[in-house]
């Protein structure tokens, strides 16, 4: 017997005529396109089904577009910590061994997405391709975590980390290592070469002994040298101008390109990988795409940039805001949903990764998690109390009721709406909170935090400069948030136009 090969129901129709049922109109159009269709990119031409050489040119350009705007989205985390590192060699931190410290803490004049300035900061990155296996030593006290260089947790180190806060030392091993592991070492397994060390230490006793505490005990150096380390040095990259923020522009994708040449295979998976060689950059291969290419690629990249604003913006994404009994409250978080990995019920928010990535640099299940009196918890005020951008020419006001729930202190940091940075003005550290000198309680124990070019009247110590013609956000900070803050029994009030 000759088995046929199987085909649908409707096309075996077709084929066999009338004796077998007709076929619908409404069956047909489903299944076939018109000689000429208008759409979105243009009109379109057919001859019975097959394009014209002019609509095969414009589906492809389309198309090419598309793929460049949905792999700029999908790498933020990767573009952005490149960024991150290259900004940091410019400032003079360049190599594992050499750390970068914000021995003053960070001002307005380093541009990176949404630091603060109420946290000392060291950072570093591996080269596990030129060190192999790599041994970082944390200071006591510490709150830490390694990320690899697609932005994705590693593994935490310090209070949240296997030392518990104690200290101790951590064992960085290069993708698919197979050497011995030896006795006494915390072991991280990245899926990259270059990876970001974040640390970040407790000012609660001073900056001075906080720095101290860093420059005498945090070590960076390879295994094989353990014996004999070379010093680990420390760059004060305090008071310097430098650029951490990845571009939006052609040249993101020359530093994808980059990073997926540096990188093992493995790093991503054949669906990423595969989308990201679609535009012409393969391991191995060069990227050398020609003029209408980059002509596409520098519009997707415009696009994406503009669609990660939107979703910044105004995300239609479940379990960004904070408050979402209440419609009208602006306050959100930079995790929808407390979601670190961005994954849930086998699928990837796409939407939530680019929020977070776009607007932010770092990640490690801590920053999620709430316990009363420990660590610290954020909520983002990108929008006034209407629903409108910020005006950076006129005055708002934020009420804070009284008893703010924090064990340590609270505090609010401007960021320029472009950068994502700290905005920049005559407050070169443009934050103000529970202990900044001259700020002032209500007579109930609340606070009245005021937003614009000058001060109002008496309200000095209360008042952060925004900039006329600029548009900025305000992220709230509760360092040690206590159970009201948890449990939002107590919430901020939003911030108002005053005039």
């Amino acid at each position: 017997m000759i088995r046929l090969p199987a085909i649908s129901s409707i096309a075996f129709a077709i084929a066999m005529g009338p004796a077998f049922g007709e076929v619908s109109s409404a069956e047909l159009d489903a299944i076939s396109i018109p000689d000429k269709v208008e759409t979105a990119i243009g009109t379109l031409e057919f001859f019975d089904g097959v394009p014209t050489d002019a609509t095969v040119a414009t589906i492809y350009d389309n198309l090419d577009r598309m793929r460049g705007m949905q792999v700029f989205l999908d790498n933020i985390g990767a573009v952005s910590m490149y960024a991150v590192r290259t900004g940091l060699a410019d400032a003079g931190a360049k190599g594992a061994n050499r750390i970068a410290l914000f021995a003053d803490l960070m001002d307005s004049q380093t541009l990176v997405v949404t630091a603060n300035t109420s946290t000392l900061y060291a950072y570093t990155y591996t080269d596990l391709a030129k060190d192999g296996p790599t041994v970082i030593e944390v200071p006591p006290g510490m709150l830490g975590f390694l990320n690899d260089g697609w932005q994705r947790f590693v593994g935490n180190m310090g209070v949240t980390g296997p030392d518990a806060g104690k200290g101790g030392k951590y064992l960085v091993v290069p993708p698919g290592y197979t050497g011995d592991i030896p006795d006494g070492y915390f072991l991280l397994t990245p899926s990259t070469n270059r990876n970001f060390m974040f640390l970040r230490g407790s000012i609660a006793k001073g900056l001075e002994p906080a720095v101290k505490n860093i420059t005498a005990n945090l070590k960076v150096y390879p295994l094989k040298d353990a014996a004999n380390p070379a010093e680990t040095a420390f760059e004060n990259v305090s008071n310097k101008a430098f650029n951490t923020v990845f571009p939006s522009d052609y040249s993101y994708f020359e530093i994808l390109d980059r990073i997926v040449q540096e990188e093992p295979i493995a790093a991503i998976g054949p669906e990423a990988r595969g989308a990201i060689a679609a535009i012409g950059i393969v391991k191995g291969k060069p990227f050398a795409p020609d003029d209408r290419m980059k002509k596409l690629l520098t519009e997707a990249a415009t696009l994406a940039n503009a669609t990660a604003r939107a979703i910044t913006y105004h995300p239609r994404i479940d379990g960004v805001r904070i408050y979402p009994d209440n419609p009208k409250s602006v306050w959100s978080t930079a995790f929808a949903n407390k979601n670190t990995s961005f994954e849930a019920d086998g699928a990837v928010n796409r939407d939530a990764r680019a929020l977070y990535y776009f607007n932010a640099g770092g990640v490690t299940p801590a920053m999620a998690t709430s316990s009363p009196g420990q660590g610290s918890d954020y909520a983002l005020a990108l929008l006034d109390a209407n629903q409108q951008a910020f005006d950076g020419a006129k005055t708002y006001k934020l009420h804070l009721p009284k008893d703010v729930p924090v064990k340590d202190f609270w505090a609010l940091t401007m960021y320029d709406t472009q950068t994502r940075s700290q905005l920049q003005t005559s407050q070169s550290f443009p934050t103000i909170g529970s202990q900044t000198e001259g700020m002032t309680q209500n007579a109930d124990g609340s606070y009245d935090v005021y937003f614009a070019p000058e001060a109002p009247e008496g309200k000095e110590g209360n008042w952060l400069q925004t900039v006329p013609g600029k548009s900025w956000f305000t992220i709230l900070r509760m360092y040690g948030p206590l159970e009201p803050w948890i449990d939002q029994s107590w919430r901020p009030g939003e911030i108002e136009l005053v005039k």
